[in-house]
């Protein structure tokens, strides 16, 4: 076990919600647990003890949502008439736009004609993903991952039947929103909560920090067990998100090292700023790799087996691909190495 992992704390040792359950955190703060169709085959949502803006009546706001399918949709009919003891949502609030946070964002919203709450970067981004517009559809990535490399038949035959990806996941986006941005604070039943807006891992990802009760919703931005995914994609083949992440988790540096952090993925855990360190050692490591590796030119799909070393499936593997460039981006920016395109179209770097 990585030394920096052994120093994370996890207060509720080995309990975890039953999907449909709520596990009781604090109060007026609740757990749940939503399954996922994937690898990663969950997701965590909070459910805060709200009161209604008008009338004051009471009832619940929930971060995120879960994907769009029947198995979470039953696990939400459980949570109406248990957790939320019949009350309603006044509210639902989205840390990114990616579907497993915003599945249900407009189902859960036109049920109890609440407000969707999210940033302007993540709203817009939705929206986008979910009409399956052209040149963010699975089709329109592969001349993308030809570009740095890929050039195996069958998985590009899978990567470009992904096109109904996300809008199967996000079947609808609401209409209208109501912005959070970095600094704000939103009042939340008894609580504020400041928004922390970061960069890398999605467009405008917002994570919720109470002070009152010295808690931190970190979104996907901090993840107990696994590292968060930075990476390039074909809508912007120039990005440099790796740098984006690592710069935002600088934002995290004023909250208390006790700070009780909810992840979307994994167990609620002590210990913020030692797993930030163990990110930034992780990916210090990972660059150390890609720089050894391209001592010899070398295009994002020679570097995925070398950052991840197990077999993959289609949707892996354009994550993983993704996070080769991000490496390999941040080094280009940096001046570490130099990108050339070839007489074949291909993309490669190397050192010098």
């Amino acid at each position: 076990m990585n030394p920096l992992e052994s120093q994370l704390r996890y207060p509720l040792g080995d309990a975890l919600p039953d999907t449909g359950q709520a596990l009781s955190l604090a109060p007026g703060v609740a757990w749940l647990r939503m399954p996922l169709p994937f690898a990663l085959d969950h997701i965590n949502l909070w459910l805060l003890a709200d009161r209604h803006p008008d009338t004051g009546a009471p009832g619940w706001s929930v971060v995120d949502c879960g994907v769009a399918t029947d198995a979470t949709r039953a696990a939400w009919d459980e949570v109406f008439g248990g957790a939320m003891e019949g009350l309603p949502l006044h509210r639902v609030l989205a840390t990114h736009c990616h579907p497993d946070h915003v599945g249900l964002s407009d189902w859960l919203c036109r049920r109890f004609q609440a407000p969707f709450w999210i940033t302007t970067g993540e709203y817009g981004y939705a929206r986008m993903l979910a009409a399956a517009l052209p040149g963010v559809d699975g089709a329109a990535a592969l001349p993308h991952f030809r570009r740095h490399g890929l050039a195996d038949p069958a998985m590009l035959e899978r990567l470009g039947g992904r096109r109904d990806y996300y809008p199967s996941l996000v079947p609808a986006v609401s209409e209208a929103y109501t912005r959070m941005q970095d600094g704000q604070s939103v009042a939340i039943g008894d609580h504020q909560w400041r928004v922390v807006t970061g960069f890398g891992h999605s467009p405008e990802h917002a994570s919720l920090y109470c002070a009152d009760l010295n808690l931190l919703i970190s979104g996907d931005m901090v993840l107990p067990r696994i590292s968060t995914n930075v990476s390039v994609f074909a809508v912007e083949p120039e990005g440099n998100p790796l740098q984006l992440y690592l710069d935002s988790l600088s934002k995290y540096a004023g909250l208390p090292e006790d700070v009780l952090v909810l992840p979307s993925h994994g167990k609620p855990f002590r210990g913020l700023h030692t797993r930030i360190a163990q990110l930034r050692q992780h990916h210090v490591e990972r660059l150390a790799e890609v720089m050894d590796a391209c001592r010899e030119w070398r295009t994002a799909n020679d570097i995925v087996p070398l950052m991840f070393r197990r077999p993959l499936d289609a949707h892996q593997w354009g994550f993983a691909q993704g996070e080769a460039l991000a490496h390999l981006h941040k080094l280009w920016r940096d001046g570490i190495v130099r990108r050339e395109t070839a007489s074949d179209g291909i993309i490669r770097f190397k050192m010098g």
